[in-house]
């Protein structure tokens, strides 16, 4: 499992966003998403970057922790 530290995520719409853009790369993809936390934690065979560039294709900064 690979952890991101994502900033502007703020409610249920924003996790099922992220969420959903990570599993149309990757169907298994095993995501999971801490709002108060402003963390997301991705088990994929996508590369950390492709990770990272879906999450910010969504409108949300991020960074690999």
């Amino acid at each position: 499992m690979r952890y991101f530290d994502v900033k502007g995520m703020t409610c249920d719409h924003c996790a099922r966003a992220v969420t959903t853009a990570i599993q149309a790369q990757d169907p298994q993809a095993q995501v999971t998403v801490e709002l108060a936390a402003g963390k997301v934690g991705v088990q994929s065979a996508l590369a950390t970057e492709q990770v990272l560039a879906l999450i910010q294709q969504e409108g949300y900064a991020a960074q690999a922790r």
